[in-house]
């Protein structure tokens, strides 16, 4: 997990890390008090400082997250709108690691075929 420190609860944030270490080469990163993790500028995954974790989907695989777990699109915060891309993982699902698992390969695939942002470090 990256150096700054994460605000999530302990327990969501160690379902989130276990699910993220199932795929070989994904590194995380934090910022105010979420950790995330991106490729190129983009981002595939993130836990909001409530414990809510939401990976980047493209279609259709998003509607079919959406409607096989009864979920709705990922806002970091209730009051935020929804982030368009991103499926909120239900707490059931979370534990499940074998059952994302595909999920997060396919976010991951999809992310790496998008065009590379401008990120600060660079």
């Amino acid at each position: 997990m990256a150096d700054k420190r994460v605000v999530a609860p302990p327990e969501k944030v160690g379902l989130y890390q276990k699910l993220l270490a199932s795929v070989e080469g994904i590194d995380t990163k934090s910022n105010f008090g979420s950790a995330y993790t991106a490729i190129n500028g983009n981002m595939y995954t993130m836990i909001s400082k409530h414990g809510v974790v939401g990976i980047r989907l493209p279609e259709p695989e998003r509607s079919e997250f959406l409607t096989k777990y009864s979920t709705e699109l990922f806002r970091g915060d209730p009051a935020w709108p929804p982030a368009k891309e991103f499926v909120a993982v239900p707490d059931k699902v979370l534990t499940d690691t074998k059952a994302l698992r595909p999920y997060l390969e396919v976010s991951l695939r999809y992310v790496k075929s998008l065009k590379p942002k401008t990120t600060k470090a660079e």
